[in-house]
């Protein structure tokens, strides 16, 4: 390219020259009449040896009648796309042709970049500085503190690092100075050489391809490149490539078949891009030939997932005879946050869909994908990349000295069977010709509102009935129910995406001692912590399951707690009623006894009844409690048992409605509705529609007549129960009122 700049400027300024000619330094604004009949007219200029060119302007002068000129100077661009040397050697014998790379170092260190789950860590590196830099001052000696924390350190790093869950291995995967694909090339090889290009007009920079060196053997070079700062990922677009990356890879991968060079690819992608303009260059039909050429390819090829391999756009470069993972690598065929954003409505859910894809190393070598795992240092591959490269290095050589020993129909034998045997199948079990899927969390382990409501029953029934204070049964069904909503707490928190946080509270909490209190800092994390939870809890429709377990448990724990109050203060009630009103009372509860088997009541009996009862009363007001009536404990329990009857009267009456007027389909229809919206206009109107049907054919004439006797019934026994000055040996408390 060729520029031309002008030189013009206020003659007053300028300076002059024995031919006439001034050069000026303030601006001279030249309009296109200029440009188009003088400027490009090569008779009125005249060039001068240093390749400028200048030309007298009529009708601009000084007072002496000198003309101006004006001075353009032709400057040439560069040649080449890259910074070519002037004289390169074409005998080198080993090093990097970095003329023909944009990968260059950086030149300034990347900053250090902490992940959620390794805030305690940084918490004691500020420590081991802190000390360092006070002996530094002091001058005294620390070294013993000093080893002691950096032990601590280390111990806390292994722990952390040796129990990774799938969600942080894939913030490791996505950490910003993790080491690319050029990174370990570099690194591994001792000659290379970058390739460019797809031949069609494009070379795209988020794959990189070329020629490199190990142990004196040339090896072909394919990778997915991701940047080291944001300049240089807008550069490499994240690592996502076109089509254009993928036919340069494809060119590469014919060109090492041709010439009978090993292919060793490196996958680093969160996927391909998919962009319109991709589509439109066939992004599918791109990923697509890869796949079918990889497999009839006549040479070794060895795959090292080095970060994250996100589905298509990463298996268009990883059809191997040997696949490798690095530690803390991930591969996956959705990203966490797309899977848990389709089956759970929202992304928060990554954790838990992390969890459920399987997409770690660990996971890929257990189910034979992966062919190995190559071990990371402490901390992540960015902790020490150099050894970390040379970790994928020895993997490398090892796999292609065993596949260079294989001749070609092996070797695609060996390709064939790798990927024939992932996965597995069954035969003679019969398939589902349409089998329905509920995208939203399953309702199988959750129990629903009648079965939680007879359960509570249950244990209600037991923890008042109970003739000891802690019953085996009883406590075993607690203690069933505690450990439910602690597993339903822990899904809860991995599906809130709050997991991370609680397990870092927690390694916290464990280095404190058990002596120690909670300081301020810790108490405010544990309180934002708890408060995001029921914030997120309280949503509506969220967490259902739990949060009728929690209500269960509570109400559990209240008819506990009153049993305990009941059971405390009846023993200091009987603690002050003196023996003379027990022996009474023991009297006439056998009386009682006598007088329904038909013996003869005794008046004095009766009397003594009355003066128990009197002395009786006397007692509990000096306890400061208040007598607001009696209860014989047969009526109450006879009447009980006459309301479940006809509760379960009315049930079987309501069913009997619901088969003879066909509702089974509409009450199906309003679950179903439920499930998706219980506060929907059509669940009102359905629930409307089935209550109108039900009263329609419904004849509760009998039916009301039986509740309207049990409510008189009820009633007469309550005023019976009050005028009646018969002392039971039961007293029943509630709210502090006897």
């Amino acid at each position: 390219m060729t520029t031309i700049s002008l030189v013009a400027g206020n003659c007053g300024r300028g300076r002059g020259y024995e031919d006439g000619r001034f050069e000026f330094r303030s601006n001279l604004y030249l309009g296109k009449d200029f440009l188009a009949s003088d400027l490009f007219n090569n008779n009125p200029f005249r060039r001068k040896a240093n390749g400028c060119l200048s030309k007298a302007l009529k009708g601009f002068g000084n007072g002496n009648g000198r003309r101006f000129r004006v001075i353009a100077r032709v400057k040439k661009g560069k040649k080449h796309d890259y910074p070519w040397p002037d004289n390169i050697d074409l005998d080198i014998k080993d090093g990097h042709l970095t003329y023909l790379s944009h990968f260059k170092p950086l030149a300034e260190k990347p900053k250090p970049v902490t992940l959620p789950f390794e805030k305690p860590l940084v918490d004691l590196e500020k420590k081991i500085i802190e000390v360092c830099r006070m002996a530094d001052e002091t001058g005294l000696d620390f070294t013993d503190q000093i080893g002691a924390l950096e032990n601590k350190y280390q111990q806390a790093l292994k722990d952390l690092y040796t129990h990774l869950t799938p969600i942080q291995r894939l913030a490791i995967a996505r950490h910003p100075n993790r080491p690319t694909a050029l990174d370990h090339i570099l690194n591994i090889t001792e000659k290379w050489v970058e390739l460019h290009g797809d031949r069609a007009g494009y070379d795209d920079p988020a794959m990189v391809t070329g020629i490199g060196t190990m142990d004196g053997k040339s090896y072909m070079f394919i990778g997915q490149q991701k940047g080291r700062n944001t300049k240089e990922n807008i550069f490499r677009n994240f690592a996502m490539p076109t089509p254009h990356g993928y036919r340069k890879a494809l060119r590469m991968m014919k060109y090492a078949d041709h010439h009978g060079l090993p292919i060793v690819t490196f996958v680093d992608t969160p996927g391909a891009y998919a962009d319109l303009k991709s589509e439109e260059l066939g992004q599918g039909e791109a990923i697509a030939n890869n796949l079918r050429t990889m497999f009839g390819l006549k040479v070794p090829i060895v795959t090292v997932v080095i970060g994250e391999g996100g589905s298509g756009g990463a298996l268009a470069i990883a059809c191997p005879n040997k696949l490798f993972m690095l530690e803390n690598s991930v591969l996956y065929v959705a990203s966490p946050e797309a899977c848990a954003a389709i089956l759970w409505k929202s992304s928060q859910a990554a954790p838990k869909a992390a969890e459920k894809l399987r997409i770690t190393a660990q996971e890929h070598y257990k189910r034979k994908i992966a062919d190995g795992i190559i071990p990371e240092p402490l901390g992540g591959a960015h902790a020490d990349p150099v050894w970390t490269s040379q970790q994928i290095r020895l993997a490398i050589t090892q796999a292609m000295d065993e596949l260079t020993k294989m001749d070609m129909e092996e070797l695609l034998h060996h390709r064939m069977l790798k990927f024939r045997s992932i996965g597995g199948f069954q035969e003679g079990k019969p398939v589902e010709p349409e089998r329905k899927r509920n995208m939203k969390p399953s309702d199988a382990s959750r129990l629903n509102a009648a079965d939680i409501e007879s359960d509570l029953e249950k244990l209600k029934k037991n923890i008042l009935e109970a003739k000891v204070p802690s019953d085996p049964i009883t406590d075993q069904a607690i203690e069933k129910l505690k450990q439910d909503v602690d597993n339903e707490v822990t899904r809860a928190f991995i599906s809130m995406g709050l997991q991370e946080k609680l397990e870092s509270l927690k390694l916290e909490l464990s280095r404190a001692s058990d002596n120690q209190t909670l300081n301020r800092n810790l108490k405010v994390k544990v309180d934002k912590l708890m408060q995001e939870f029921k914030q997120n809890l309280s949503r509506p429709g969220a967490h259902l399951g739990l949060k009728q377990k929690l209500e269960k448990l509570s109400m559990v724990s209240r008819l506990i707690e009153q049993k305990e109050k009941g059971e405390k203060l009846k023993a200091e009630i009987n603690q002050k009623i003196p023996s003379e009103i027990k022996e009474k009372l023991e009297q006439l509860e056998t009386a009682q006894a006598n007088l329904s088997k038909g013996d003869p009541l005794d008046e004095d009996l009766v009397a003594e009844a009355v003066k128990a009862k009197k002395e009786l009363i006397e007692v509990l007001k000096s306890a400061n409690l208040e007598i607001v009536g009696v209860a014989k404990r047969k009526a109450a329990a006879e009447l009980q048992e006459k309301i479940v009857n006809v509760k379960k009267e009315i049930d079987g009456e309501i069913e009997r409605v619901i088969d003879v007027a066909g509702l089974h389909g509409k009450i199906e229809e309003l679950k179903a509705e439920m499930v998706i919206d219980s506060s929907s206009p059509k669940v009102e109107k359905l629930q409307a529609e089935i209550k109108e049907e039900i009263r329609t054919a419904l004849d509760d004439t009998a039916l009301k007549q039986k509740v309207e006797n049990l409510r008189r019934e009820f009633a007469t026994s309550s005023e019976e129960v009050i005028d009646e000055k018969v002392i039971d040996d039961k007293v029943i408390a509630e709210n502090g009122r006897w």
